[in-house]
């Protein structure tokens, strides 16, 4: 083969790689500019192949009244995207030999020593049995005017114990409190604001100039470029700032907490801490197997959670590690195909009532990036989903609550439903997949709910209170 035919080949090779990339930039673009046009979209996003951005753009506006737009540089709050740095400051103790992740969380926060076997390992896991403090401290009545801190929570543990949902490590249960722990817990052990150790040991090492802790109504800052989160209000029927709710709002009264969110950043930040991820300079591949494998309870059962992360393996897609959150009008996404090195970060500012599921978009740019055809919501109307909200309760007494809001069906734990019938869903976020099934009456009214994850010995009844 002479050089002038190589050199053809080789051109054409160029030649289809180019061409693929253009038609995933291309379908990329149609899918977001679609969702953003028909008003369930305002944000950023990013998506890169190995540390290369592919697609970059931002839709929509930061601040509704002053109509600024938003740009690949504006920085927004992560809500539960969060933990995993607070994990990672975890892991740097860890590493300093300052703490072992089998030291019981009262050795640094005695407040805590009914709580006596939880450990650092289980709050990182989400498996202490630890109650959720936001239903809690909610359900204290009271003025709730003012935001609380970490330290309340702490003392609200210490002067009532609540207590544990379960045993310490006898199941996997998503907990907000956890964090919040963890993060206190670095404070005490470093001496340092949870702010300024992340800084010293994550944020300035990895050039994250745009990342910070912020809470905006406890300590509100004038931010030159910030995206202001907007929810939908039912009585107004329009975007409102969450402190417009008035009295007793959630998003004023915890907006004092950290850990389980409120760091604040922007895409180009969130890549170079991605990058960071697949070197071994602020961790090692010691570090890594722990924070990105699922860690087990009763020895055998996966969590599909690491420190910080949900973990899934997909014969398509590999291992992919992730987070969302939701929090205040923000809704984050941030997944990482670490067998593959494609990096999917989305950043939205506005929850409103139509707002389509982050989830759906991250799945279809997955689905593009992989060459497979789309996937499309199954919709079902307000109505229906509206009969499903309720208070059920199962043998042993215990309740568990589902409402509607946004036009989605949430559980109390503030994990979204997605149909997949009109009477099965499906959690997003978990793997394997636990399904709610709703059961219904000859008169059609619904009765229970059985709750399934095939693998993980979850078969659960629980049945409705009435309204």
């Amino acid at each position: 083969m002479n050089c002038r035919i190589l050199l053809l080949i080789v051109l054409c090779s160029l030649s289809k790689i180019v061409s693929a990339q253009s038609g995933k930039i291309r379908q990329l673009d149609s899918l977001i500019t679609n969702v953003y046009r028909s008003g369930e979209f305002n944000g950023n996003i990013l998506v890169a192949e190995k540390g290369k951005i592919i697609y970059e753009k931002s839709f929509g506006l930061a601040n509704e009244k002053t109509k600024k737009k938003l740009n690949v540089a504006t920085t927004f709050e992560l809500a539960s995207v969060s933990k995993q740095f607070t994990a990672m400051g975890i892991v740097q103790l860890q590493k300093e030999g300052k703490i072992s992740y089998d030291d019981l969380v009262s050795k640094y926060i005695p407040e805590l020593k009914i709580y006596e076997e939880v450990t650092i390992q289980n709050l990182l896991t989400h498996t202490g049995g630890l109650p959720d403090y936001m239903d809690l401290m909610m359900a204290e009545k009271g003025d709730k005017t003012n935001s609380i801190t970490n330290n309340d929570v702490i003392i609200f543990f210490y002067k009532f114990q609540p207590k544990r949902d379960f045993d310490p490590g006898e199941k996997f249960e998503y907990s907000n409190t956890g964090y919040i722990f963890l993060a206190t817990i670095i404070e005490r052990v470093s001496g340092k604001s949870f702010e300024e150790y992340l800084k010293e040991k994550i944020f300035i090492p990895l050039g994250m100039t745009n990342t910070f802790v912020y809470r905006s109504r406890y300590q509100p800052k004038k931010l030159s470029n910030y995206a202001l989160g907007y929810i939908y209000s039912d009585s107004l029927k329009r975007k409102i700032l969450p402190d417009e709710e008035g009295k007793n709002s959630p998003y004023v009264y915890l907006d004092g907490m950290f850990g389980d969110g409120m760091i604040n950043s922007n895409l180009k930040d969130l890549l170079k801490w991605d990058r960071a991820l697949y070197e071994n300079n602020i961790i090692n591949d010691e570090d890594k197997k722990l924070i990105f494998s699922s860690h087990k309870i009763k020895d055998t059962l996966e969590t599909n959670y690491g420190y910080g992360w949900f973990i899934r393996h997909d014969g398509l897609y590999g291992k992919t590690v992730s987070h969302t959150g939701r929090w205040a009008g923000y809704l984050t996404l941030f997944e990482r195909d670490i067998d593959n090195d494609k990096t999917i970060i989305i950043l939205q500012n506005n929850e409103t009532k139509i707002t389509e599921d982050i989830r759906l978009i991250g799945v279809n740019v997955h689905k593009i990036l992989y060459g497979q055809p789309i996937e499309k919501p199954l919709i079902i109307s307000e109505e229906k989903l509206k009969r499903y909200s309720g208070t059920y309760t199962y043998d042993n007494g215990k309740e568990s609550k589902i409402y509607y809001e946004f036009g989605r069906l949430w559980t109390n734990s503030e994990f979204q439903l997605k149909p997949i019938t009109d009477t099965k869903f499906i959690v997003i976020g978990f793997r394997p997949e636990v399904t709610y099934e709703f059961i219904l009456s000859k008169n059609n009214e619904v009765e229970k709910v059985r709750i399934q994850q095939p693998g993980q010995e979850v078969d659960q009844i629980a049945t409705r209170k009435n309204r």
